[in-house]
């Protein structure tokens, strides 16, 4: 295949992860319910974790399904063509999370979409993931802290997994997504970061 017909499609399915991941799954959920607009509640995330402080846990569900698939959905379309597409969806798909276009680039923080991803390019990954994020969370009862430690691992995960390529990649998710949680990080030193279960 030519350089310039690969790079052509390269940027397709960048173009068609992003668009997927736009989509404000958050937003669109809790506005059909009648509940206003989600980014003028709580932390005005519009992940599924801001939403579960309208009480609505079907809704808070519903959005981390949602934002999870797109990632998902994203990749396995993509895949189709080869794994080199698949990856740069999985960019596009996260990118579009945190920074949609339809929102200002004012997107979520990553965490559903960066699984979503990587269920779609590596289950395993996958699995892995979800054993660290359970294991730091209920060791620590931090779930950012848990998120922060599942992610950081990944890409020695994959690399270790014969993938040297896609953990390239998911290092620059791993990136974007620490940036985002920086506020998470800066409470976590401090010891103001709240702890699962917790209340007030």
């Amino acid at each position: 295949m030519p350089d310039d017909i690969h790079l052509f499609h390269l940027l397709i399915a960048l173009v068609f992860g992003y668009l997927l991941g736009s989509i404000p799954f958050g937003v669109i959920f809790t506005r059909m319910a009648g509940l206003g607009d989600i980014r003028k509640v709580g932390s005005g995330n519009i992940g599924a974790t801001n939403v579960l402080r309208t009480g609505r846990k079907g809704l808070a569900a519903a959005t981390l399904v949602g934002d999870a698939l797109k990632g998902t959905v994203a990749v396995v379309v993509a895949g189709l063509w080869g794994q080199d597409l698949a990856t740069v969806a999985a960019l596009g798909a996260f990118l579009g999370h945190l920074y949609p276009v339809w929102l200002g680039f004012k997107g979520g923080k990553g965490v559903a979409t960066f699984i979503g991803v990587l269920i779609g390019l590596m289950p395993l990954a996958a699995l892995i993931f979800a054993l660290i994020w359970l294991s730091v969370a209920y060791l620590k009862r931090y779930s950012s802290l848990a998120a922060l430690v599942a992610t950081a691992a990944t890409p020695p995960v994959l690399w270790a997994l014969g993938e040297p390529k896609m953990a390239g990649v998911i290092l620059i998710l791993v990136v974007l997504l620490w940036w985002k949680h920086s506020e998470n990080i800066s409470r976590l030193v401090a010891g103001t970061e709240g702890k699962i279960g917790q209340k007030g």
